[in-house]
């Protein structure tokens, strides 16, 4: 963490109280994306950096989506809050979808914009006429961000500012972690402040569970002759993916990781891996464990036939989602590892005791059936699409796999109708070695950006399909990467079309009009030129795929131009 900064004598103004707050913080970085308010901290930077004085990095930024989604790639490994700074409503406007996505992802950080409260009438320095004719907002900034951040006000004095920051950052590293929004006019920026600084912040304390309730849910696991557990981001908690594998193995439960699942949370490789299906359990599970899981089941009226529900979580009921149902007959709400290791200890007596022990074989051996059956329908797959003609999905996410075993690299995510592919056939076994794009489409280049600065020398893997792509901040994004030092491998699944658009118009109107003519509107992407080209005037590395002999030695090309510091566009022309 960055040291606690200080003010020069007799204090200064807002924006070194704002940067002596993201020091007090813990700040690594502030993510800017550029705006006339922010020369007040560019000048106490400069102060600091020229006085040799502690403060966050700052990364100068081309793009708020750039910004923001860094922010988030970074906090999804490092899990503390970082700054961002946006540009007064328009910015905070273009990076909203970001903004939203970190709340998705549950990602802390303190994001800032600014407005003018005095257009230029009120005392002190001229805020520019800007803020009068085109920047502002009835009901300020905070107001437009409060649907898509966890909290969202206006520090409206100077002398206030470092510990609205603090509040800021506390609220936002809190469960459910998310963004936490600051409008910080003007004027409170260039005001003078008196030096009175924050406390530094310090991590959240631990929650936990009654050991009675605990015990409450470890008799029900005894009891169950078909348990099953379901996660979708037991692994976004610090050592909730190793505290998974404790209590699965120690129970011998298998785990289901459905679609909805956004991160690495349990070895897919694993032989209590069940794969992504929750159906066959719908009728079959007499206990289903939802750890972490916030929408297990789709539509949400689809309810288990006979099996209680236990759900294992920190905050279960996400304030942020419009429309939740879990169905729970039981909670356990302490944070989730450390439930998951109480839980896996009072596994103890269940290995000898004579009454349970043929249901744990039992359930052991038909989990090893199941698993083996799911390896050998990967490997036929993949044995079909290496004889196919053309680059089939399945191929690629199968030389992705070899080619990074032993590497311990990251993926990141940003597909759509080859996100199941991408899963299946990487079978990521490490926590922190998947992590899949929340919200909407345009953040996966962003967001790699940020794993790759906060995973140091790991390698980092971007897939993404084409319609995402182009929702890309493309040039921003490039420019950071060679900016900052941070280069990737992009992994194109490129089939020429919005594939899940397309498939939706097909399957709304399948005897429909666009079914008679052949006149599919809105996906095609045949008239876009190759997208590596977007990457030869930053001098990255790019190659263009379109046999499957040439896969793997373009693959294994651009990952050795990544380690040795150069971003790798592989745009791979896909059969389906």
């Amino acid at each position: 963490m960055t040291d606690t900064t200080n003010p020069p004598a007799g204090g200064g103004d807002g924006g070194e109280a704002l940067v002596a707050a993201f020091g007090a913080m813990g700040a690594d970085y502030l993510f800017c994306s550029s705006g006339s308010e922010w020369a007040p901290v560019w000048e106490s930077l400069a102060r600091r950096h020229r006085d040799g004085e502690p403060a966050p990095e700052y990364l100068d930024l081309t793009h708020e989506t750039v910004a923001v989604g860094m922010a988030t790639g970074y906090g999804l490994i490092v899990r503390r809050p970082q700054g961002v700074l946006l540009h007064a409503a328009p910015g905070l406007l273009q990076g909203s979808m970001a903004v939203h996505g970190a709340l998705l992802a549950g990602v802390p950080m303190v994001v800032a914009s600014s407005e003018s409260t005095g257009y230029g009438d009120g005392p002190g320095q001229d805020p520019g006429g800007q803020w009068y004719r085109n920047l502002s907002v009835v009901g300020g900034p905070h107001g437009i961000a409060r649907p898509f951040t966890k909290w969202s006000t206006e520090a409206a004095d100077v002398h206030t500012l470092p510990t609205m920051v603090t509040r800021a950052a506390e609220l936002a590293w809190r469960a459910p972690a998310g963004p936490a929004y600051l409008n910080i006019p003007l004027e409170i920026l260039l005001e003078e402040w008196d030096g009175r600084e924050a406390k530094p912040v310090v991590p959240p304390g631990s929650t936990h569970s009654s050991p009675g309730e605990a015990d409450s849910v470890a008799q029900l696991i005894r009891e169950a002759d078909n348990p099953v557990i379901v996660t979708e981001t037991a692994g976004r908690d610090a050592g909730g993916f190793e505290a998974l594998v404790a209590f699965a193995e120690a129970w011998s439960i298998p785990v289901v990781e459905p679609d909805s699942a956004v991160c690495a949370n349990f070895p897919r490789t694993h032989p209590l891996h069940a794969g992504s299906d929750i159906g066959p359990w719908m009728d079959e599970a007499d206990l289903i464990l939802l750890v972490n899981c916030r929408a297990p089941f789709y539509p949400p009226s689809r309810r288990p036939s006979k099996a209680r529900i236990v759900v294992i979580d920190e905050v279960p009921q996400r304030p942020h989602v419009v429309y939740q149902v879990l169905f729970a007959d039981h909670y356990l709400e302490g944070n989730t590892a450390n439930t998951l290791h109480q839980l896996a200890k009072r596994a103890g007596p269940l290995s000898t005791a004579l009454e349970t022990a043929p249901a744990v074989a039992g359930r052991r051996l038909a989990q090893e059936e199941r698993h083996a059956r799911e390896q050998a329908a990967i490997a036929a797959a993949e044995t079909r699409a290496a004889d196919a003609e053309g680059v089939d999905p399945v191929l690629v996410a199968a030389c992705l796999r070899e080619l990074l075993d032993g590497r311990d690299a990251v993926v990141v995510d940003e597909t759509i109708t080859h996100s199941r592919v991408v899963r299946r056939h990487l079978r990521t076994d490490a926590a922190d070695a998947y992590f899949y794009v929340q919200g909407g489409l345009g953040q996966g280049i962003a967001v790699a950006l940020g794993v790759k600065l906060a995973a140091g020398e790991r390698p980092v893997v971007l897939t993404i399909g084409d319609g995402a792509f182009a929702y890309n901040p493309v040039i921003p994004s490039y420019d950071a990467a060679n900016t900052y030092g941070l280069p990737l491998l992009i992994v194109v699944f490129n089939n020429r079309v919005y594939k899940s658009m397309n498939l939706n118009h097909r399957r709304f109107y399948p005897d429909g009009a666009a079914a008679d003519t052949g006149e599919w509107l809105g996906t095609d992407l045949r008239r876009l030129p190759r997208l590596a080209r977007f990457a030869e005037p930053f001098g990255m590395h790019t190659e263009t795929v379109d046999t499957p002999d040439a896969l793997a030695p373009a693959l294994e090309r651009a990952l050795k131009a990544v380690s040795e510091g150069t971003t790798a566009v592989v745009d791979v022309l896909v059969t389906r």
